[in-house]
């Protein structure tokens, strides 16, 4: 640690449940399910996955959480003058339903190789929506409108009331699930497993905290390892919810802070995880969600034998035609991960 390293006692216990009862008229408290399967049962050992549902959140992800913890603090000023927001698709989806709550217009930006799906999601909450490059030229624009137009900046993954928003999710799990011996997350931008993982570990710290990137977008990974945040020069996943570029600040310390470990999987082992949702769980996630059971039927199968594990499933936001074809790049995966 270094003495410029971000405080990050904003996440305390005491600040992520004021944060989460403030949520709570506007934010689905997720069901929590146990994935009773003869599979997992074999693969964990004994163990089993408690399923927390975050696919059947407001906005159908984990964003709205946090954009809606950002949301609440405007004031009167800044409502009036609305908010923006930088986004491969659930993240502007989530921003612009949190500025709907408060009554403010939302002028988002979403990357030009979103799904149209998602794009047609953000125009339905009410967004006007941009298509710009990924990368950069989105960020731009956003900032763009920030200093010409006076929008509030709802950043999709950076910051205490994101953190704070999301860590929500760690809280209703530990509340609900009983004891958990280890908590698996996805990882795109941090937002995410920042905060379930300072909630998890301020509850229980000998609960171990997991997560989850993609072998093309290991941006919190390497950042891990080299203690700094740092910016990949590209990404390469078709998990575009995991795709973020970098990690940053704020949720880089609390990752170090709280994180265990970050393992890394392929995209062929991301899609036989979304196999594993349908045929064990007969859940349609997208790949982001994918990932997290994927880590426990790979990477992690070892160290969670006879344990009791959390997945956090944070989103099914995806159309038909991409969910077929990523289901059938898995399914040889599945099959040889699961033999035996």
């Amino acid at each position: 640690m270094t003495s410029t390293q971000p405080d990050i006692s904003a996440l305390s216990l005491d600040a992520i449940r004021a944060t989460a009862s403030a949520l709570a008229n506007d934010i689905t408290r997720t069901p929590c399910l146990t994935l009773d399967s003869g599979l997992m049962a074999r693969v964990l050992g004994g163990g089993a996955a408690v399923l927390k549902l975050e696919c059947f959140q407001r906005t159908g992800t984990f964003k709205a959480r946090g954009a809606l913890s950002v949301a609440r603090s405007l004031d009167d000023g800044q409502c009036a003058r609305g908010i923006t927001a930088a986004s491969a698709g659930n993240h502007a989806i989530a921003a612009a339903w949190a500025a709907r709550q408060i009554g403010a217009s939302a002028k988002v930006v979403i990357q030009s190789n979103a799904n149209p799906f998602r794009v047609a999601l953000a125009k339905a909450e009410g967004a006007d929506v941009i298509m710009k490059a990924p990368g950069a030229e989105t960020f731009d624009e956003a900032e763009r409108l920030v200093r010409e137009e006076g929008r509030t900046f709802i950043h999709p993954f950076e910051g205490p009331l994101t953190s704070l928003g999301t860590a929500g999710v760690g809280l209703e799990l530990m509340e609900d699930a009983g004891d958990l011996d280890a908590v698996v997350v996805s990882i795109g931008g941090g937002g995410l497993i920042s905060g379930i993982a300072a909630a998890v570990k301020q509850i229980n710290p000998d609960c171990k905290v997991y997560g989850v990137e993609p072998e093309g977008a290991a941006s919190m990974h390497c950042s891990l390892s080299k203690g700094i945040p740092i910016h990949l020069a590209g990404v390469n996943t078709i998990a575009d919810s995991l795709g973020a570029p970098m990690a940053l600040p704020f949720g880089h310390a609390l990752c170090a802070a709280y994180v265990d470990e970050v393992v890394l999987i392929d995209d062929d082992t991301i899609c036989a995880g979304m196999v594993a949702f349908q045929q064990e769980a007969k859940l349609a996630v997208e790949p982001a969600a994918g990932a997290a059971l994927a880590a426990v039927l790979g990477p992690l199968r070892q160290q969670l034998q006879g344990k009791r594990v959390g997945v956090i499933v944070c989103g099914a936001n995806i159309d038909a035609d991409t969910y077929l074809r990523l289901m059938a790049q898995g399914c040889s995966r599945f099959d040889a991960m699961t033999a035996g």
